[in-house]
């Protein structure tokens, strides 16, 4: 039997202990025999109670065995299978001997005669990959209903590495010795006994040189008397220190050093050694102050930022509170940058700006601040004045640090600048107003022509106020409808019947009825609502001449106005795709542009202008003679329509200079084969002289003005034209 085969084997392992020589082989190999005797003998049924501590044991967190008395596995959970790689299912009715390995010193089944409750033991066991493993294991005996001993329940860990007592001294001696830390052991003379390699390589004393000394031998002597005593009390054993300090090289150059000082004491208590861990911090201070300056200065001018400037005049406030004494913050905007960056290129356009930062810096006082805030604006904050007015003088000053010309890159260069004033304690005591108020008063400078520098007044804050409600309120619009389009009928000067009409936007304000285009247009090109709302003429334009259309209307062309922000090389394919949505043909949509864009890279706008034309589109010069065309300008251009603005018909025909501009710009439309289309008409009298000098059509109230769609639906549809023989 299984049993006796078993127990003949555990009489023998137990005997071989006590023999030697050949006595001790030959039990062996007998033993051996009777092993195999037992491994080959079926594996028992397990009984209930071992059944019960497999299903117990299966979950639980580390490796758990079950063994019947014979040493056949009943239970084995997951724990046990990640660590031997045996399932359950190919372990469980094997003996324990199949996990023993062949080259065990000891040839007893330690899971069988261990005792229960044992010291645990560590034995050598085999994986099923082959690999030899030590594992910790200890005993416990599973007993049935009857108190009978029924089998055993096996816990395992993994061994770890045990270190003798010279093991662990050497060990943490090279862990001393090849620490990146430095290492300074002194005893209770506070006479150095013992430095590693990293404090010489730290500080530049060799160990010859520094054994022997005292930690003065470091001092860089930059810390006060209290800053000592710490120190000195974490040496005598009243607590471990730990921060930062300045230390000082063989070289006698300064680094500083994270320090943590600790001590050593004798079983007495008494202190006899103290030992400081220390590393160099430079590189961390470094990056730590880059990241500071990151954080606080302009990348480009290294000044201030907006965040280190509200820092900065944030203390000044403090220090004013209370006092008797004026300060200032100005805000100074710098003109003709944007143009030189689109000319010149942004390279000129920011040596300009730091140029104009060293000039200012050069103007000011010492304790003067002078901060970039932004691309082309400027902060400076002046403290310690008896009068408001001597910001005044200080702005002065700075307009004309700007007088001399700039020579950057091979150019030479002007800028101008326009500053906002607001002044502390009238104006506010906080950064955030101060500023804002600046802002404010210099946004109302550039608004004045002669005017270089102005103080903020309560006046401004209402009207800008008012600017941003306005914005408000026109995103509303967009968004709610209250935008609409109406009609400009344009007549011909031939026949007087209506060939055309320009789009005009209008909004109907729920409370304010109609704005005028003058009020929200430029807030629109401010505030880059212009971009959306050029969008949605376009769109509606388009979708008023399909329906037109679907009414089985014939409307003349429809012009529709662009802002030269829209003009870039996306609007062809933006144009292409209105006309498909809503099955416009080309010809039917006129796009109407201003002087002002043929002058800001005409390399580009004639490429677009091209694909447009392309496209069948007619463009169209509006308000011509206000800006800086001239003929040699417009022969590169594919324009098919120039419109004369109303600034030179409304002195028509009796303004000698009104009438001689009128004849020029009709003389250069006909040479260029341009439409001439004259705006503004309002009597009979401009009407006469305009189609006696050749002009082609005419807009304004002397026959309507802007119209609904449905209005001006009705005049095409009854024929209404004007009588162009009076």
């Amino acid at each position: 039997m299984a049993e006796s085969a078993l127990e003949r084997g555990l009489l023998l392992a137990r005997a071989a202990r006590a023999l030697e020589g050949e006595a001790l082989a030959s039990a062996l190999e007998r033993l051996e025999a009777a092993l195999h005797e037992a491994q080959a003998q079926p594996a028992p049924a397990p009984a209930s109670a071992l059944r019960q501590h497999a299903d117990t044991f299966e979950h639980a967190s580390g490796p758990v065995i079950v063994l019947d008395l014979a040493g056949y596995l009943t239970g084995w959970n997951k724990g046990a299978e990640a660590m031997f790689g045996y399932s359950a299912q190919e372990a469980v009715g094997q003996h324990i001997l199949f996990l023993y390995t062949d080259e065990g010193e000891d040839c007893g089944v330690e899971e069988l005669f261990l005792d229960a409750g044992a010291d645990v033991i560590e034995v050598q066991r085999r994986k099923k990959n082959g690999q030899s493993i030590w594992v910790r294991m200890s005993l416990s005996i599973i007993h049935d209903q009857g108190g009978e001993a029924a089998g055993m329940l096996v816990q395992l860990t993994p061994a770890v590495d045990h270190l003798t007592e010279a093991e662990k001294t050497f060990l943490h001696a090279r862990i001393i010795e090849d620490s990146d830390q430095g290492v300074l052991i002194t005893d209770s003379r506070e006479r150095i006994v013992s430095v590693n390699s990293a404090f010489t390589r730290i500080t530049g004393y060799s160990p010859l040189e520094a054994i022997g000394q005292t930690p003065d031998l470091l001092r860089a002597s930059m810390h006060d008397a209290t800053f000592r005593t710490k120190l000195r009390a974490a040496m005598t054993g009243d607590g471990s220190w730990r921060g930062e300090i300045i230390g000082k090289r063989k070289n006698g150059e300064l680094f500083p050093q994270s320090v943590t000082i600790s001590v050593v004491r004798d079983d007495a208590g008494a202190i006899t050694h103290t030992f400081s861990l220390f590393s160099d911090i430079s590189v961390h201070k470094d990056a730590e102050a880059r990241m500071q300056r990151m954080a606080n200065y302009d990348s480009l001018t290294g000044l201030p930022n907006r965040v280190l400037f509200s820092s900065l005049l944030g203390d000044v406030l403090v220090q004013a509170r209370g006092g008797s004494q004026f300060g200032g913050v100005m805000v100074v905007e710098v003109a003709r940058i944007g143009t030189i960056s689109d000319t010149l290129g942004h390279d000129i356009a920011n040596e300009l700006i730091c140029e104009i930062g060293r000039r200012f810096r050069q103007a000011l006082r010492g304790d003067d601040i002078l901060a970039r805030l932004e691309a082309n604006k400027l902060a400076i904050a002046i403290g310690r004045i008896e009068k408001r007015e001597h910001v005044a003088k200080v702005a002065q000053k700075l307009l004309a640090t700007l007088a001399a010309p700039m020579t950057i890159g091979g150019h030479t260069l002007q800028a101008g600048a326009r500053i906002g004033i607001a002044t502390w304690p009238d104006d506010g005591m906080d950064c955030a107003s101060l500023v804002r108020l600046a802002d404010v008063a210099m946004a109302r400078c550039s608004d004045a022509e002669d005017c270089r520098f102005l103080f903020y007044h309560a006046e401004m804050d209402q009207r800008a106020k008012d600017h941003m409600r306005m914005e408000g309120e026109l995103r509303a619009a967009l968004a709610g409808g209250q935008l609409e389009l109406h009609y400009q009928p344009k007549l011909s000067l031939r026949s007087g019947r209506i060939v055309g009409a320009e789009a005009l936007l209008r909004w109907r304000h729920p409370e304010r009825g109609m704005v005028s285009p003058c009020v929200f247009i430029p807030l629109a090109e401010e505030s880059g609502l212009i971009l959306d709302i050029g969008s949605w003429v376009l769109d509606d334009a388009c979708r008023q001449i399909r329906q037109w259309r679907d009414q089985g209307l014939d409307m003349p062309p429809v012009a529709v106005n662009l802002s030269a922000r829209q003009f870039d090389a996306h609007l062809p394919a933006r144009v292409q795709a209105v006309l498909r949505k809503h099955g416009v043909q080309p010809g039917q949509l006129m796009l109407e542009i201003t002087e002002s864009l043929l002058v800001q890279g005409a390399d580009a706008v004639v490429s677009i202008m091209n694909e447009l034309v392309a496209m069948g589109m007619g463009l169209a010069l509006d308000d011509f003679g206000t800006g800086y065309s001239s003929l040699a300008y417009l022969k590169r251009f594919p324009i098919s329509t120039l419109k004369i603005d109303r600034s030179f018909v409304v002195g028509l025909p009796h303004e000698a200079n009104d009438c001689a501009i009128a004849r020029a710009i009709v003389t250069m439309a006909q040479q260029l084969r341009q439409e001439i289309v004259a705006e503004g008409v309002e009597t009979a009298d401009q009407m006469a002289f305009l189609r006696d000098l050749g002009c082609d059509q005419l807009q304004g109230y002397l026959f309507s003005p802007a119209v609904t769609a449905i209005e001006f639906a009705r005049m095409k549809h009854d024929g209404r034209q004007l009588d162009i023989a009076r």
